[in-house]
């Protein structure tokens, strides 16, 4: 077992998730990596640093608690305890208030209750060792829907109000909670599906990275129930 508590990353091999996981690489601690295709998290790990140690964890159905508490001691048995977790698992879906409903399911599920599971998965290891880091990744239409967005942007806001809740319940405990709120990530598919967009202000998802390992980190602690901007500022010519 590790003298380290390992970090859970869901969404392992997404845009977000891959960034974080080569983020958190960098450092000791042992890494959980949860995604649902196979050849997609086996493709990650074998673009990782040799000496990382990894859990490679496929197919878990995240909208089931019992799933990832699965999970969550399928980590316990190799590592011997779980610190941190990274969830970036999550959806995107438009349409006007009027058609909402056919997606509102969804979003809530995909974004909400998968954030929901997941957690509720790891907090009795890290009550257990009276420590640990929880960052989701919700949006910045968590705190104002825009056009078009309100069943993605009440999931967010769900997200946001069960950070708020996971900071307060469990602040005695030695676990925080918090919540980065990216705008518009620069990735091959946002830049796909925006050709014309002005890209200017978009963010690398190697900074968001950064942030969340922060959070995760020690030095992190002292950050509870945030909800935090992660929509960086256009760069200055000198």
């Amino acid at each position: 077992m590790s003298s380290s508590p390992a970090i859970i990353v869901t969404g392992a091999a997404g845009n977000l998730g891959a960034a974080v996981v080569r983020e958190l690489a960098k450092g000791s601690a042992p890494l959980v990596l949860m995604e649902r295709s196979a050849e997609k998290l086996e493709a990650l790990v074998a673009s990782l640093p040799a000496g990382v140690e990894v859990l490679s964890i496929a197919g878990t159905d995240m909208t089931s608690q019992e799933a990832c508490e699965a999970a969550v001691a399928q980590a316990i048995a190799k590592f011997g305890t779980v610190g941190g977790l990274a969830n970036t698992v999550g959806g995107f879906a438009m349409a006007p208030v009027a058609k909402a409903l056919a997606q509102w399911d969804a979003m809530l599920t995909g974004n909400a209750r998968t954030a929901l599971a997941i957690s509720a998965a790891v907090l009795p290891a890290m009550q257990a060792a009276r420590q640990g880091r929880i960052v989701h990744v919700a949006a910045l239409a968590g705190q104002r829907a825009s056009a078009g967005m309100a069943a993605y942007a009440a999931s967010k806001a769900a997200l946001l109000r069960l950070t708020e809740a996971i900071a307060e319940e469990y602040r005695k405990d030695g676990i925080t909670a918090n919540c980065v709120l990216p705008g518009v990530i620069d990735t091959p598919p946002n830049r796909a599906a925006m050709p014309k967009a002005d890209t200017s202000t978009w963010v690398a998802p190697e900074a968001i990275a950064r942030l969340i390992a922060f959070l995760l980190s020690p030095e992190g602690g002292v950050v509870t129930g945030g909800a935090i901007p992660a929509t960086g500022v256009p760069a200055v010519s000198a």
